[in-house]
């Protein structure tokens, strides 16, 4: 299925759009929250802590609101959420010079605990308005296409554009576009028209309760840890070669992998045996990150980049139709919030670990870890094969 048709479908781009400016300013916030410490005359270390902060207050907080939205409906979460975001960061940006770390570290915690679940809520739309399994796939796989247009978008405006002169500034304006953006998306009719279900019968382990979630977020939490240990590697590999300057085209060509392989994606059909599917993409995967560690410059190392980023949008679209169809009912917006939960989690483990195995064995380290990890989370999917077909 061509990208046309896929934009063609009823309130495919309407809510695509919306969502993924509201989404824009999470992909920039852990750097702008580093260049506003500095700015307030902090060091890089607390700029470290206020930004693990927000991811901790992130991974804490999706699920959260992913079961609030579940009980309560998407429109009134939503946007409860976000006026709290855009509070927060205007309190943040507001801080003196010289303010409290602790105020620091509670505000960005704060603001992560209250980024709107967007993501989360869209996957849920399309699992229930689009039934056709082809055409859920592509649309599956044509968000986490656009989805690397946020990590690209996000730190080019907010950082690069506005942050980079003055952090307070573009804390301001990412609270400008999240609440626009993330009201924009509750506003549609077809978010207006998600049920809501009250209390729901998987108790307090909500969406847990299904194994297929849990093994879910086990590869999530994996293909988090692998993704934070390229990020090192790449900074490693790039420094090592005397080209710290290559450093954003490499960031840059492997987006652009993940790019084409999503929009090839979308074109093809869903997969008759989505969990043999996955089981599969990870073990390349995992291939195409083992293959990292042998490339001798930055020339061959941005382009075993893009054979290996080529997999990740494809890898997704199946993790994301797998979570709609093994999520128990009522619990579907929150089996997508533990996905940024694990993945989150992984990042934040597998960056610290890269970053002492590069500085004890050199820049190749991190990548090997990505290919262990990966294939780690390969060989949970096929163990626990049985949970993602409803068995």
């Amino acid at each position: 299925m061509s990208t046309a048709v896929v934009l063609r479908l009823p309130g495919v781009a309407r809510l695509l759009a919306v969502s993924l400016v509201g989404r824009m300013p999470g992909a920039a916030l852990g750097l702008i929250l580093v260049l506003h410490v500095r700015d307030l005359g902090g060091s890089y270390a607390l700029g470290g802590l206020v930004s693990g902060a927000f991811a901790l207050g992130l991974a804490a907080g999706s699920p959260l609101l992913g079961r609030a939205v579940d009980a309560r409906g998407q429109t009134r979460v939503l946007t409860l959420a976000a006026g709290a975001a855009a509070v927060v960061l205007t309190a943040l940006a507001a801080l003196p010079a010289g303010a409290p770390p602790a105020a620091l570290v509670a505000l960005a915690a704060a603001c992560g605990a209250t980024q709107p679940p967007l993501a989360a809520c869209l996957r849920a739309l399309w699992g229930r308005n689009i039934a056709d399994a082809d055409a859920r796939h592509a649309v599956l796989a044509l968000e986490a296409t656009f989805q690397e247009l946020t990590f690209i978008a996000g730190p080019l405006v907010f950082v690069s554009l506005v942050a980079a002169w003055e952090p307070a500034a573009a804390l301001v304006l990412a609270a400008a576009v999240l609440a626009a953006g993330t009201v924009a998306f509750a506003a549609t009719p077809e978010s207006r028209a998600m049920p809501a279900h009250g209390v729901r019968a998987a108790g307090v382990s909500g969406a847990l309760a299904a194994p297929g979630v849990r093994t879910l977020l086990a590869v999530g939490a994996a293909l988090g840890a692998a993704f934070g240990a390229i990020e090192i590697g790449i900074v490693a590999a790039a420094e090592h070669a005397g080209a710290r300057g290559a450093t954003g085209a490499l960031f840059a060509v492997w987006g652009g992998g993940s790019l084409m392989g999503g929009l090839l994606a979308a074109r093809h059909g869903a997969a008759r045996d989505a969990p043999a599917r996955l089981v599969a993409l990870l073990a390349a995967l995992a291939l195409g990150h083992a293959a990292l560690a042998l490339a001798p410059g930055p020339w061959a190392l941005g382009a075993l980049l893009t054979v290996a980023g080529a997999v990740i949008a494809p890898l997704f679209a199946v993790v994301y139709g797998l979570t709609g169809e093994v999520a128990l009912p009522g619990t579907v917006t929150e089996a997508f919030a533990w996905l940024t939960t694990g993945i989150g989690v992984g990042l934040a483990l597998g960056s610290a670990a890269a970053g002492v195995l590069a500085s004890a064995h050199g820049a190749a380290a991190p990548f090997l870890l990505a290919a262990v990890v990966t294939a780690a989370g390969a060989l949970v999917a096929r163990g626990r094969a049985a949970s993602l077909r409803g068995s």
